[in-house]
């Protein structure tokens, strides 16, 4: 980048920054409700919902008031929204079958999403760690080592599932070598070739991620365990970009970089060096240290979580997958 300018006094910088017009007319990037994902989680029977207490504010839905969330979430003009399912604990299962139950908790609640709100986007996680006794992501062996081709393919019924429940994009954040080229002949095979894929590319064994498995209740089945066999280590990044290329070249849509704000590095680097639709998870650890600061009253939450989100933009995010949505595009409305 050259650039070419004058001394001071001729050139001053604050000169553009004095008036809100002149600060709004070379504003570099902006946020708008068309950048916004909500992840939601959803639990079984009727009329209930449970707060979590790690990420206040934040609550656990069955099927019937998910549907309500939904209308207002449609009215704010938010584009997609993101499911987990908390799994009773008698569905746990070694190898994972309530996965790819055509009648499992997410299935249904696509359907019923779909069916009232077609016009609103659904994205589904495809990963087993929500279904398994363990809380790992795929099936283990004896030692505990999660075995790539076995779980590979359990996440293609998985996928299956969900496609045929009406899913609109599939997520795998599994991290399984090859499972995005897998899924891909299986959906394209199955007829659902406008069935989209993000591919969580780039996400890193972080410890960022302990109040979502409280959320779906998994940190209780990996009792302290790690994902480091199969996550990315957080001191990589060059990992990530060829990871990125090989799930695109498997047949991604579009790629995921987890979690978002300490991994804006990695943003950059996939969207400048590689070019595709990139995304990012403002994951629920950056949330909750976000309301913590909140609610101590040392940091004013409208302004930080909006300046939070347009730092994603500025790193290149085509989108970004935030516990802040659906307040976030209230405030864009307000404004």
């Amino acid at each position: 980048m050259n650039i070419i300018t004058s001394a001071f006094p001729q050139r001053r910088m604050r000169r553009m920054r004095k008036h809100d017009f002149s600060r709004r007319l070379m504003a570099e990037n902006q946020l708008t409700v068309n950048d916004l994902i909500y992840p939601m989680f959803v639990l079984e029977g009727t009329n209930r919902s449970e707060k979590i207490a790690s990420m206040p504010g934040i609550e656990r839905y069955s099927i019937d008031l998910l549907l309500k969330e939904a209308e207002e979430l449609v009215e704010l003009g938010i584009p997609l929204i993101a499911l987990f399912p908390v799994t009773p604990a008698e569905k746990k299962t070694l190898m994972a079958e309530e996965a790819y139950n055509a009648d499992a908790l997410v299935q249904r609640a696509v359907r019923e999403l779909k069916k009232a709100f077609p016009q609103l986007g659904i994205m589904t996680d495809v990963a087993l760690d929500p279904f398994t006794t363990h809380g790992q992501d795929g099936i283990i062996d004896e030692t505990g080592y999660i075995l790539n081709d076995i779980t590979s393919e359990i996440l293609v019924k998985q996928a299956l599932s969900h496609a045929e429940a009406g899913a609109d994009i599939v997520a795998p954040s599994d991290m399984m070598d090859g499972r995005i080229g897998a899924i891909r002949q299986a959906l394209e095979a199955a007829g659902h070739v406008n069935t989209q894929i993000m591919a969580y590319s780039a996400k890193y064994s972080s410890s960022y991620y302990g109040p979502f498995r409280d959320a779906v209740g998994s940190a209780g089945n990996l009792k302290g365990g790690n994902k480091h066999s199969y996550q990315m280590d957080p001191a990589n990044s060059d990992e990530a970009l060829h990871e990125v290329a090989l799930d695109i070249q498997e047949g991604a849509d579009m790629v995921m970089v987890k979690p978002g704000m300490p991994y804006l590095d990695i943003v950059h680097r996939v969207k400048t060096e590689l070019a595709v639709p990139t995304f990012a998870y403002q994951v629920s650890g950056e949330y909750a240290m976000h309301m913590a600061a909140i609610q101590n009253g040392w940091l004013a939450e409208k302004a930080i979580v909006m300046e939070s989100l347009l730092c994603f933009k500025r790193a290149g995010a085509d989108g970004i997958l935030t516990y802040f949505a659906k307040r976030a595009a209230q405030w864009l409305k307000e404004a």
